[in-house]
C-alpha cells in the first residue's frame, strides 16, 4: 500500500467519542452507516490494529464492534469528542453506562 492509498485516521485515545463511517453491501448495492460510540479498547500493531467502539442503543442495550481501523470497508473515521481517562482498556465502562441507562428510567 503507498501513501496515496492508505487512509486518513485520526489521532485519538481510548474514551474518545468517535463515528466510524463503515460501508455495507446488501442486495448489490453499497451503502455507508455511521456508528458513534465510546472506543473502549485499541489492540494490536501496525496494518492489524483494531478498536472497539461500544454504544448504547435503544432501551439502555449496549451494542459493541470491532472494526479493524485499515479495512477497506471503512469510509472514515471522526473523533467527536475527546476523553478523560487514564487508563488503556475501559471494559469497566460496560457495567457503568448500562445500570446508569436503568437507573434513569
Amino acid at each position: 500500500m503507498t501513501e496515496e492509498q492508505s487512509p486518513q485516521v485520526p489521532e485519538f485515545r481510548t474514551g474518545d467519542t468517535v463515528k466510524v463511517f463503515y460501508k455495507i453491501k446488501e442486495e448489490g448495492k453499497e451503502r455507508i452507516q455511521p456508528f458513534e460510540g465510546i472506543v473502549i479498547a485499541q489492540k494490536g500493531v501496525g496494518n492489524s490494529k483494531t478498536i472497539t467502539v461500544r454504544k448504547l442503543a435503544s432501551l439502555g442495550i449496549g451494542v459493541e464492534r470491532i472494526f479493524p481501523i485499515f479495512s477497506p470497508n471503512i469510509g472514515k473515521i471522526e473523533v467527536t469528542k475527546r476523553g478523560k481517562f487514564r487508563r488503556s482498556k475501559l471494559y469497566y465502562i460496560r457495567e457503568k453506562l448500562s445500570t446508569r441507562a436503568v437507573r434513569s428510567r
